[in-house]
């Protein structure tokens, strides 16, 4: 049986870290339930930097964001309140993701920074590191193409944040199952 706390999450954003770059989107989904899935959408920072790199990947702009998205503390008020209305009662959230520390440090800051807590608490699981741990693979045998590959999921990243979370999910689904398989 699948956690029914674990929560899938991806983000995009216009560079490497929340110091310096701002959060563009986020996509999440329950593992246990693909259809309970959670996307929006930011104002950037003003003042923050933007890659050029970084927005070419996620095809999103600044510029249409900034008129567009969010405001930061409603984007994460709204996600905090998903996160409380998908999560059942009782279960804390469990961040989930494939490289979950760059996309949880993003989700941590911006969590302290608008809403002064993150509902996820000090921890995420790591896709690629429980990967590792279920198949005895290396690092570089670790990587998400080649783990997509080996669970037939062929374009396992899109950099829609909410296309990505449920892809993720998938793949998570799927290693959780070869490790049940191999426990019984």
């Amino acid at each position: 049986m699948i956690d029914p706390g674990y929560v899938s999450v991806d983000v995009e954003t216009s560079g490497p870290s929340p110091a310096g770059y701002s959060l563009l989107s986020i996509g999440a989904c329950l593992v246990a339930d693909l259809d309970r899935e959670f996307y929006v959408e930011l104002q950037p920072i003003p003042g923050l930097g933007a890659l050029p790199e970084a927005l070419e990947a996620s095809g999103l702009s600044v510029e249409r964001l900034a008129a567009h998205g969010l405001p930061p503390a409603e984007a994460l008020a709204r996600f905090a309140g998903w996160l409380e209305e998908a999560v059942p009662a009782g279960l804390h959230p469990i961040f989930v993701g494939f490289n979950a520390p760059f996309d949880w440090m993003f989700v941590n800051d911006y969590f302290h920074r608008f809403l002064g807590h993150n509902p996820f608490g000090h921890g995420a699981l790591d896709i690629r590191s429980f990967y590792m741990g279920v198949t005895g693979a290396g690092w570089y045998e670790a990587g998400l193409r080649h783990v997509a590959a080996r669970y037939g999921i062929s374009d396992p990243l899109t950099h829609h944040a909410l296309h990505d979370a449920l892809d993720q999910a998938t793949l998570f689904r799927k290693m959780l199952d070869e490790q049940s398989a191999a426990m019984s």
